[in-house]
């Protein structure tokens, strides 16, 4: 069996090469989430600076609930955020499983 470092290594560059095929929804994700907060906080009055952490509180589900929209065009866009959020998980970690994955499958080859 090859070195945890050898399959270290062979991972994060699998991971790289995973990232730079997904980049365009992350990307797209990681601009989204911020605008859809700053257009909550409009509609609720926040300060532009609580709509931004809004969006990410809400985006990566923690939710802490400091912050809660009260109409109903804000409260669907926290839904989308809480998706946006989830998708956005889940691309990553479903690039790091395969990354793992080719990485021990490339180690048991050679």
């Amino acid at each position: 069996m090859k070195s945890s470092r050898i399959i270290r290594r062979r991972f994060f560059r699998e991971l790289w090469l995973g990232l730079v095929i997904v980049w365009p929804a992350i990307s797209g994700l990681l601009v989204l989430m911020p605008l859809v907060g700053l257009l909550v906080a409009k509609l609720e009055g926040w300060p532009l600076s609580d709509g931004l952490y809004f969006s990410f509180v809400t985006g990566l589900t923690v939710g802490y609930g400091d912050l809660v929209p009260k109409s109903g065009l804000a409260r669907v866009l926290a839904m989308s955020l809480g998706l946006g959020g989830i998708v956005l998980t889940g691309l990553v970690v479903a690039v790091a499983v395969e990354a793992l994955h080719a990485a021990l499958n490339s180690e048991d080859r050679e």
